[in-house]
């Protein structure tokens, strides 16, 4: 077996600021709950989270493991990348980001590609896409 169950075959490993944080963080806000953590002296030096059951990211803080990765935060840059996370309900999603601290980026809105999609910025400056594919007979038409 090349990967273990219920691994994706890709899965962002994040920089973040505090380990502890972003487990309260991804938890509040997005819906996502711990899985394998590690911790040193009380200090998690390594976390995976998991939605809907799947592993769909994993961080460590900055410093560990000996890196000098930083976070898009720390560094005054914005992140090149977004996540693009399907969910149950955009709208939903997006009041419980915000209410936990989130950056609005786009608020909800249906767009020409067939979902209802939003999108927020998380305490470390990661850029997070929540999106519902919309009814096809409720979709935008395209331009």
């Amino acid at each position: 077996m090349p990967r273990p169950s219920n691994t994706p075959w890709l899965t962002p490993y994040l920089t973040v600021a505090s380990g502890r944080a972003a487990l309260d963080f991804y938890s509040r806000a997005f819906g996502f709950t711990a899985g394998h953590v590690l911790d040193e002296n009380g200090v998690p030096t390594h976390a995976e989270m998991h939605y809907q059951g799947e592993l769909v990211v994993m961080f460590a803080p900055e410093g560990a493991w000996g890196s000098t990765a930083r976070t898009p935060r720390s560094l005054g840059v914005e992140a090149p990348q977004t996540f693009y996370v399907y969910c149950g309900d955009v709208d939903a999603i997006y009041a419980q980001a915000i209410a936990a601290g989130a950056i609005s980026v786009m608020p909800p809105a249906d767009q020409f590609w067939g979902d209802r999609y939003c999108m927020v910025e998380d305490p470390d400056g990661y850029r997070w896409g929540f999106a519902t594919r919309l009814d096809p007979a409720k979709a935008p038409a395209n331009s």
